[in-house]
Order: structure tokens, then C-alpha cells, then sequence
């Protein structure tokens, strides 16, 4: 897309592109490029109108506010909801490996996370994951 906009608001890289256009089709590309920018300027009128409907609302109700004594913080005071759910932990995953280290301390592991120091050198001196399966 970056490059479209490069040669679109590029001159010379714009009339390179439609130089192979004939008169006939550069005016209807002109045609949808006005609609275009028309279409864009309604848009851009209509969200101003949305906005200042919007802030017109905001000053009315801080002057009804402020005419009832209300402050902002009385309102949003203890009303605070969230609407997501609270989040659950979730339960740990039983150990699917284990082993007795130099200690006589039997050391279990998930498969995730960090493999154990004992279970490391035991891989490493041969032995095969599937000995120490639980």
C-alpha cells in the first residue's frame, strides 16, 4: 500500500504510472478519484456534526451536574463494574517424569518448563527420557 501512496503523491512517479492511460481513461480515473474525495469530505462533515453533538451533550450534563451539586466522582463512587470475568488459575499439571537425584530426593518434572539438573545428567550419560516416565 505504501508504495501506491508513494506514486499516487509523487509527480513525476504518478505520471510515469499512467503514461501508458489514454486521455479517455485518465479522466474516468479522475472522475472516481473526485467521488472518492467527495465521499471522504461527507464523512469527515458528518463525524464533526457526531463530535460536536457529542460535546454539546457533555456540556449539558456537567451544567445539570453542577446546578444539582453533583461532583464526577460522587457518580462513578462504589458503582465500578467490570463486565469481564473474573480469571481462573488453572490447575498445575501432574508430573509426567520422574527421578531419584544424588541426594536420594526424588525429583518430578511436566515436560515443560525447565528439565531438572538429575534428569539432564541422566540424558546425558545415554539414558532415554522414556526410563523415567511416571
Amino acid at each position: 500500500m505504501s508504495d501506491f501512496l508513494d506514486i499516487l503523491t509523487h509527480g513525476r512517479r504518478l505520471k510515469a504510472a499512467v503514461k501508458e492511460l489514454s486521455i479517455q481513461e485518465l479522466e474516468e480515473v479522475e472522475q472516481k478519484l473526485a467521488k472518492v474525495i467527495a465521499d471522504r469530505r461527507e464523512e469527515e462533515a458528518e463525524l464533526q456534526k457526531l463530535e460536536a453533538e457529542k460535546q454539546r451533550k457533555i456540556k449539558e450534563l456537567r451544567e445539570a451536574m453542577a446546578a444539582a451539586g453533583i461532583d464526577a466522582a460522587e457518580l462513578l463512587e462504589g458503582e465500578v463494574k467490570t463486565t469481564s470475568k473474573p480469571k481462573r488459575k488453572r490447575a498445575p499439571k501432574p508430573a509426567k517424569y520422574a527421578i531419584v537425584d544424588a541426594n536420594g530426593e526424588r525429583k518430578t518434572w511436566t515436560g515443560q518448563g525447565r528439565m531438572p539438573n538429575a534428569l539432564k545428567e541422566a540424558l546425558a550419560q545415554g539414558k532415554s527420557l522414556d526410563d523415567y516416565l511416571i
